[in-house]
């Protein structure tokens, strides 16, 4: 008995030591003059360490360790005065921010101010010092919402000689695609490399959706590929045409006697934690990508300056530094307006925002119509030791619209069936509309430069597999530091 109550006594200390050894530590901004939340503002408790506040003004993080009398947390955000605080006291839930006042005799260092187009092209000559690329190793969070809906779906069955495939089943199949869906994927870990070459090692991963939609549309997937091969006659093809284009699908092998059956003519590819590690990896890759120092950006501001008219609207900080605030917008066809918070000292974009104006993409032929009409996000950059600049939060939210609208014929022939008769044909008029939303959230902890043998020697796990969530758990992340899910993905959950 003695014993039991030692062992109790023993696990009661552990356990009360993991308590005390991990503290939770999360509040809301607040703007004091609007009682509005402040987005994206800087919360840092360590040398290289912190978070950003959400779209919501919400941040969290935990500490495994006791927090030190010396130990700070310091919130600033871009145009309002810094707050800090000893991480000794709680918290308390709502921390308000006080605009700061500019200081114009401090902000000019000369009687001769800029103009707005002098500043873009102060910009442009300081690129390649503010923006060198090294290797280097970051702590990163990184976000994907994948937000789909069907606006229209019908089929708009003609006639079909195929008996499986009449009007009642090819009106269920319609039925059965998802009007809506979402996709979640939140990853935290290593990020190795620069703005051309990658490595990653995901510490954890989480996958957050509903696997019953997924389940209907392969399970779709299955019918249709019964159903054929049910009606199907031997050495018959199907011939499938829409408008102006047909296409051949040979059959022959399906009822070949000596030979193992063929893959499945109608398959869905599935990619659920199918080298998750890449796929990650590409999305951040693509990420970067479109930084707009980079040649291959959409966003073309600076590489297509001449092209836009900017205005400086006002002067602020960011941190401790002055910065002019430059709004730019196209001029002819360009597609972005927005915001640039441009450093007066060395002119490094320090925040960029950006919205399209325009699609910019589209395509519309018969029937088949392709709009990208979504293109916006911001950046936000911290120095480094070195005096360079590199992301310290993205974010690219991206929309496209496909239309499809044209009549679609399946008929069935036979080779050796000489002329035109066709065996079987199903009629269809297909009307269908949807939208695509992506968007894609980084959030960089710490960083540091690394030379090329650490690049090379780096760890990645190419084998890891995400967590699947039915439903939005705030225990996921317990002792690691992410950046606060919005109401949308917290409110997430699959109804049986």
């Amino acid at each position: 008995m003695t014993s039991i109550i030692k062992k109790l006594f023993v696990i009661t200390l552990l356990f009360s030591a993991g308590i005390l050894s991990a503290q939770t530590f999360s509040s809301t901004i607040l703007d004091q003059e609007t009682n509005e939340p402040i987005p994206f503002a800087t919360v840092q408790y360590g040398e290289h360490r912190g978070v950003i506040s959400n779209e919501e003004g919400i941040f969290s993080f935990t500490l495994k360790t006791n927090p030190k009398d010396s130990d700070s947390l310091h919130i600033s955000s871009m145009g309002y005065e810094k707050k800090s605080f000893t991480l000794q006291t709680p918290l308390d839930s709502l921390i308000i921010l006080s605009p700061k006042a500019i200081d114009l005799k401090s902000v000019f260092l000369s009687s001769d101010p800029l103009e707005p187009r002098e500043i873009v092209e102060k910009v442009k000559e300081n690129m390649d010092a503010n923006y060198h690329v090294k290797l280097s190793k970051k702590k990163i969070f990184f976000r994907q919402s994948d937000l789909s809906q069907m606006k229209k779906v019908d089929f708009g069955f003609q006639k079909s000689s195929i008996v499986e495939l009449d009007k009642h089943l090819i009106d269920s199949i319609a039925g059965l695609i998802p009007r809506h869906s979402s996709y979640y994927r939140e990853v935290v870990g290593d990020f190795y490399g620069n703005y051309g070459k990658h490595k990653f090692h995901i510490d954890k991963a989480a996958e957050l959706y509903d696997k019953t939609k997924d389940v209907s549309m392969d399970g779709l997937s299955e019918k249709m590929e019964r159903i054929f091969k049910e009606n199907i006659k031997p050495d018959s093809y199907l011939k499938i045409k829409s408008g102006l284009f047909s296409t051949k699908v040979q059959l022959d092998s399906l009822k070949a006697e000596h030979e193992e059956e063929a893959d499945a003519m109608v398959q869905v590819e599935n990619t659920d934690n199918q080298n998750f590690n890449q796929q990650m990896t590409n999305r951040i890759s693509e990420l970067y990508e479109q930084l707009f120092f980079n040649e291959d950006s959409k966003i073309d501001i600076l590489r297509k300056s001449n092209r836009y008219e900017f205005k400086l609207k006002d002067y602020t900080y960011i941190e401790e530094a002055p910065v002019y605030v430059l709004e730019f917008q196209p001029k002819g066809k360009k597609d972005f307006k927005g915001m640039m918070y441009i450093n007066m000292d060395d002119f490094a974009i320090l925040r960029l925002e950006f919205n399209n104006v325009r699609p910019i993409q589209r395509f519309g032929l018969l029937g088949i119509t392709y709009r990208h009409n979504i293109y916006k996000g911001r950046m936000l950059f911290q120095k480094d030791a070195e005096g360079g600049y590199s992301p310290k939060y993205l974010e690219l939210d991206s929309g496209v619209f496909f239309g499809l609208k044209r009549p679609l014929k399946i008929k069935e022939k036979n080779k050796h069936v000489k002329g035109r008769r066709k065996q079987n044909e199903l009629s269809l008029k297909l009307d269908v509309q949807m939208t695509q939303r992506n968007k894609f959230e980084l959030v960089v902890f710490n960083s540091e430069n690394i030379n090329e043998s650490a690049y090379e020697s780096a760890p990645e796990n190419k084998d890891v597999k995400a967590t699947y969530l039915s439903k939005y758990d705030p225990n996921f992340w317990q002792g690691y530091t992410i950046m606060e899910p919005n109401a949308a993905i917290q409110a997430f959950k699959v109804v049986e």
